[in-house]
């Protein structure tokens, strides 16, 4: 199992994957190349039972074993690390109280932080939009930011980023990411895959240079922290076969867009997506790590393509060591995980994929599957007009505006060639004297801070802002919600025409509401595209062949005018780009005065402040009140339709001062015109709970005209907020379950999506098919997830509130995707039985059902148990 490799005059243990699968090796998935690694240096006695059953899945494609994983390290943003630093202090708390030792509540494995998350676009269009910004965010955010930094203290081998240092996926990109690692174990030096879990469903963006890794939600992470693995299904492994090569004028994005479309036609529910093929050789880097951003909109766990000659050319231009790069080639080589393109392994499907045939592409209106041309934006948001379409004002904004135009997010500003793509097409405008009308916001907000160092060189930054796409900050900004106020122009024509406006961003999300609650309708486009709609200043054209404006000498410029080639953008990117940019460019991040100045606690137990509108103890971060699995009766306090997303149940964006959570907030003496957003206010339960289901295109089908957020009371028939009526039905001692469609919890990893539904007393959620992340999330919180019978929706059940739904859930005979009954008893006397399965995937999730979540679990085990240090980082 266990030999030696020698490497730069440094013998590292290794485990000897050719030796121990044999001629199977070739035949394996790249994905279960590095889980059988995994395993057999991790999972003790249990190593060879995994192995085996890793092998026989070579037979079918297909395995019901178990197996466990432990990642090398972990990786969180500022948004989801708060809540689970949250749950960390009051399980400290928790424990101290119970007599154990808080201080053993640590990570046993490396945890970065990114701070990310925040940073809003207040200020847009000048060149002091970014310092503006910045500002304003640690005025936000000053009290959560030194909540990090008491973790940083009081926490083993925690490390937060400060704000300034980029998305946590392009950090990890071009910072923390290894490939393959050298890691001290037990007095040895042991060389390893780097793997890694991240609390933000886009973290498998890393695939692309051949990091096996995939998002969860912070409940799970939570776990790994404390030394549990993550337990899962030998996966399924879907083989996606690439051939041919990108054409003229078709870019990454265009791609990734393509491929989120076609696999979002097949079930990709907890199965792995691996690339392979003589295309892929023709992709670089970047191109892979836009795909590999996509997968949690195509639906996966991962978006793999194996490491190969191009993973360790961006190693070394993105300012990695050459010693290093020479490590991971060849360890790679040595264990077989080096990717060969004309390998066919075994995959459980395939599909098959010619580069050539991609064509310029985006999604929308709605949702990021629903890839059209770019020439059919108009077509594409024609039923979403009210009445017909609001009347028409020459020279103001119009349905189909575009109100919001971005250059956003790590899917699309990680990859240089799609900067500079969009500099080039701003240079172009420039020269004709080109500039989006009055009402478009305008934003570019890189991944990075080495992204403006290129843009300067190559002189498109001063480009950019020409035409209104300054810098206004390194962090997800729009793409997470954090859009800022629409413009005046926009926002009069929305009250008093009704007009319906439009975002384009560069991002990975257009929900309804997601980029801004008053937007319903959003397109995704390459940074190119969005410079290039912005100028048009609408959606209502075909982009490819209508001019999209007038130059100074009034000739009609069309997009071809506009369009760089490939050798253009190529050019340019070689005199922009410089090796030794980016480890100064995240240095001067790190340094951030703002961020040392910050004052923080540093003591074992987390100091609570009962004045505080952002840090509340949880009350589910406790030893809990035991399972909510058994048999029993429930009324439906939420029946919704198909794509509920996570941001649909828990919103991210700004918290409105009219709504429950801003009236709440306002009567503690919060500014009611700076509540921040809600993705901000996650280390506060009472503030979340009341923005569940707030999202205005939500409707609970248990009645006609409820109000987003609400719900009808069984027995009086008051219609109440979800809190308020779960308060009622918690006091009457009656239980409460929620009923959904297709895709339950599809979008972000937030876990506050399940932590709100369990703080209402849901006991189950019964969907028509589940999410993988919110699935495991559901779990995390002690909560069913039953799925209904195949061809049952919501609305064919008629359901009522005053119906009552009997399930018989018994903890003692619990297993994985076993069969439970559920009855419907009719208020008019009638009743339905359905065989659901439970949506379990593993023994270990059982488990944490039957102690009612895994934060109980967690505190249950480290009561008596000795203390345990952290592992150290890699080197």
């Amino acid at each position: 199992m266990r030999t030696t490799f020698d490497i730069n005059g440094v013998s590292h243990d290794i485990i000897d994957l050719p030796a121990e699968a044999g001629d199977c090796l070739v035949r394996m998935p790249y994905i279960h190349r590095i889980l059988l690694e995994n395993v057999l240096r991790t999972a003790g006695d249990d190593a060879f039972r995994a192995k085996d059953a890793m092998l026989a899945w070579l037979e079918t494609g297909q395995s019901d074993v178990e197996i466990p994983f432990l990642p090398n390290r972990v990786l969180m943003h500022d948004t989801t690390c708060g809540p689970a630093l949250v749950d960390i202090a009051g399980m400290r708390s928790a424990l101290a109280e119970a007599g154990g030792d808080p201080a053993l509540l640590n990570p046993v494995v490396p945890v970065d932080v990114s701070t990310d998350h925040s940073v809003a676009v207040d200020a847009f269009g000048t060149s002091a939009a970014l310092a503006r910004n910045m500002e304003r965010e640690y005025e936000r955010n000053a009290e959560r930011y030194s909540f990090m930094k008491w973790a940083t203290n009081s926490l083993a081998d925690f490390r937060a980023h400060p704000p300034g240092t980029g998305i946590m996926h392009t950090l990890n990109l071009e910072r923390l990411a290894t490939v393959a690692t050298s890691v001290q174990r037990d007095g040895r030096l042991w060389a390893m895959p780097d793997t890694l879990i991240g609390t933000d469903s886009h973290t498998p963006m890393i695939n692309g240079i051949g990091v096996l890794a995939w998002g969860v939600g912070g409940l799970e992470a939570e776990s790994v922290f404390f030394g549990m693995p993550v337990a899962l299904r030998v996966p399924d492994v879907v083989g996606v076969r690439l051939t041919g090569a990108l054409r003229e004028g078709v870019l990454a994005t265009d791609l990734a867009l393509v491929v989120t479309h076609l696999l979002r036609q097949i079930d990709l529910q907890d199965k792995f997506v691996e690339f392979y093929g003589p295309g892929v050789s023709n992709l670089t880097a970047g191109d892979r790590a836009v795909v590999a951003n996509m997968t949690p909109e195509f639906g996966a766990n991962s978006g793999y393509f194996p490491i190969d000659r191009q993973s360790i050319d961006y190693l070394l231009a993105t300012g990695r060591r050459s010693v290093h790069a020479a490590f991971v080639e060849a360890y790679a080589k040595r264990v077989g995980i080096w990717f060969d393109p004309n390998a066919n392994p075994r995959y459980t499907s395939t599909l098959d994929l010619d580069l050539s045939s991609v064509e310029p592409s985006l999604a929308g209106p709605r949702r990021p599957q629903d890839r059209i041309a770019v020439s059919e934006t108009r077509s594409a948001i024609a039923g979403m007009k009210k009445n017909g379409g609001a009347p028409s004002v020459e020279g103001e904004p119009n349905d189909g505006s575009v109100a919001i135009a971005a250059i956003t997010s790590c899917t699309n500003t990680s990859d240089p060639r799609l900067l500079i793509a969009a500099g080039l097409l701003a240079r172009k405008a420039k020269a004709y004297g080109l500039r989006p009308p009055h009402w478009v916001k305008t934003s570019t907000a890189p991944g990075s801070p080495t992204a403006e160092r290129y843009l300067v060189r190559a002189g498109l930054l001063s480009d950019l802002e020409s035409v209104g796409f300054g810098i206004v900050g390194y962090g997800c900004t729009t793409c997470i919600g954090n859009s800022g106020p629409l413009t005046e122009p926009v926002a009069d024509a929305m009250a008093k025409r009704g007009i319906l406006p439009v975002a384009v961003l560069s991002g990975n999300r257009n929900f309804p509401g997601r980029v801004h609650p008053q937007l319903e309708a959003g397109f995704l486009a390459s940074p190119p595209m969005v410079v290039a709609f912005a100028l048009a200043g609408t959606v209502e054209l075909d982009i490819m062949n209508d001019p999209i404006g007038v130059s100074q000498d009034g000739t009609p410029v069309t997009l071809s005018m506009l369009w760089p080639s490939a050798v253009e953008i190529d050019e340019a990117l070689a005199a922009a780009s410089k090796i030794e940019d980016f480890a100064p460019a995240y240095d001067a991040a790190e340094a951030s005065k703002a961020w040392k100045e910050l004052p923080a606690p540093t003591t074992t137990l987390f100091p609570w402040d009962e004045t505080s509108t952002y840090i509340r103890r949880p009350p589910f971060a406790s030893f809990g009140k035991g399972t909510k699995l058994g048999t029993y009766e429930a009324h439906p306090i939420l029946v919704v339709g198909d794509d509920i997303t996570t941001d649909h149940i828990s919103p991210a964006g700004a918290i409105p001062a009219k709504g429950d959570a801003g009236r709440h907030l306002i009567e503690r003496g919060e500014n009611p015109f700076d509540l921040n957003v809600f993705s901000s206010r996650r280390g506060n339960w009472e503030v979340m709970i009341r923005g569940l289901f707030t999202n205005k295109t939500v409707r609970n089908l248990l009645g006609d005209d409820i109000p987003p957020g609400s719900t009808i009371h069984a027995g009086s028939g008051d219609v109440l907020s979800l809190w308020d009526a779960a308060q009622r039905y918690q006091a009457e001692g009656r239980s409460v379950v929620v009923v959904a469609g297709e895709r339950y919890g599809m979008g972000s990893s937030r876990d506050w999506a399940a932590k709100g539904v369990a703080l209402l007393g849901v006991r189950a959620v019964l969907a028509t098919s589940f999410e993988r992340i919110h699935r495991w999330n559901l779990i995390g919180m002690g909560v069913l997830p039953l799925r209904l019978p195949q061809g049952v929706k919501p609305a064919d059940l008629g359901i009522s509130a005053d119906d009552v739904v009997v399930i018989d859930a018994d903890p003692q005979t619990m297993t994985p995707r076993c069969d439970v009954t559920v009855t419907i008893r009719k208020v008019d006397g009638t009743s339905t039985t359905l065989d659901a399965v439970a949506a379990i995937e593993t023994s270990a999730e059982v488990g944490i059902l039957r102690a009612g979540g895994v934060l109980p679990l967690i505190l249950k085990q480290l009561l008596n148990r000795p203390g345990r240090k952290a592992s150290g980082r890699e080197t």
